[in-house]
């Protein structure tokens, strides 16, 4: 059973910090490119960080600088850490694996593409 579970979400003020974790189990998860998503209320949904399977990383312009995306393949885990966070990073968090053999073009396009597996979110607020 394919299963993806965030962990790590919260409420935070402003210029705190959140580190996200997702675990994988179910599939071969070092051979997939990993990503996260975020959704905030009235909005679509966007890719916020992406990592490939040979541990190159790629960020939406917005997170650039305070957060980062890694992976630990031995203990089937993706994780984001979330520095200086705005209010605008309030949204649900998804963490999400690309489908097998992707390229990296695929892998680090910011729509959802190429999606096999979805987990069930996190929610991070960030207030003033």
């Amino acid at each position: 059973q394919v299963q993806l579970v965030e962990s790590g979400g919260g409420s935070v003020q402003a210029g705190g910090s959140l580190r996200l974790s997702c675990a994988a189990s179910g599939f071969a998860y070092s051979s997939r490119c990993m990503a996260w998503f975020r959704q905030a209320p009235g909005k679509e949904r966007e890719g916020v960080a992406v990592i490939d399977r040979d541990g190159s990383t790629s960020y939406a312009d917005s997170v650039k600088g305070r957060f980062t995306i890694s992976r630990d393949n031995a203990k089937n885990t993706l994780f984001l850490q979330m520095n200086s966070l705005k209010p605008e990073d309030t949204a649900m968090y998804y963490c999400a694996a690309r489908r097998v053999w992707v390229t990296k073009p695929i892998c680090f396009a910011a729509a959802d593409t190429a999606i096999d597996y979805w987990g069930q979110g996190t929610q991070v607020t960030v207030s003033l």
